[in-house]
């Protein structure tokens, strides 16, 4: 995420725009997101969907943790991180996963949102994540330069240290270990939590629209609900 649109896109978040609808699917249909794959875009992109629906086939009985483990290494391997006006011409878009897949590009939100969903397709409960908006400190540990950045974190239980799932640090660590990260809040389609609150700021998200909602929309178009 770029650092000069950090006020712009915390602003708009924290007014609400991104808590239109629940992210859990209502009605998916895989199949359909397939065949768009391949109407859409191309045998590649449609050969790239199977795998992920494989994917979630494949670890759908695992424990939580190897789900989080096997989810994470499949985005990281397959996305290329670029900038929204790179690949869309547009400061800030957020792509659905069959966008993102097609284009085997994103950004940091793409990246967790592509993992976010992919993670309650393969069973993981949705109180056990926090899509979650960090400044990400840049420049060594004594820096005093950071950017925004989005990752994805999950929490065992409510009270747990969560494991972070990043783009730029491929490897799963607790956040206590990455102390580059600094949340400024989180969120789920059942809440908002500030900073690290363990207790979320409100349990009624779903009042305002915007990018969120529309990517919603979009989601639900490609088969995701």
């Amino acid at each position: 995420m770029n650092g000069h649109l950090i006020a712009g896109k915390w602003a708009a978040i924290i007014l609400g725009a991104v808590f239109a609808c629940t992210l859990v699917p209502a009605s998916i249909d895989l199949d359909r997101m397939e065949q768009l794959a391949l109407s859409r875009y191309n045998a590649s992109t449609a050969a790239t969907v199977a795998s992920w629906r494989q994917l979630i086939d494949e670890i759908e009985v695992l424990a939580d943790e190897q789900k989080v483990a096997r989810v994470n290494t499949f985005f990281n391997r397959l996305i290329r991180w670029r900038q929204d006006r790179d690949i869309w011409q547009q400061e800030d878009y957020w792509a659905t996963p069959l966008e993102t897949m097609a284009r085997r590009q994103g950004d940091c939100e793409d990246f967790a949102v592509a993992k976010y969903m992919t993670l309650l397709l393969a069973g993981v409960d949705v109180d056990k994540m926090r899509i979650t908006y960090v400044r990400a400190q840049v420049g060594g540990p004594h820096s005093n330069i950071s950017q925004a950045h989005m990752v994805l974190a999950y929490y065992s239980v409510s009270s747990a240290d969560p494991l972070i799932l990043d783009n730029i640090v491929s490897e799963i660590r607790p956040a206590s270990r990455r102390e580059d990260l600094k949340p400024v809040f989180g969120f789920n389609s059942k809440g908002l939590w500030v900073g690290a609150a363990d207790s979320p700021a409100t349990n009624d998200p779903g009042a305002r629209l915007s990018r969120w909602r529309n990517l919603l929309q979009r989601m639900a178009a490609d088969g995701l609900g």
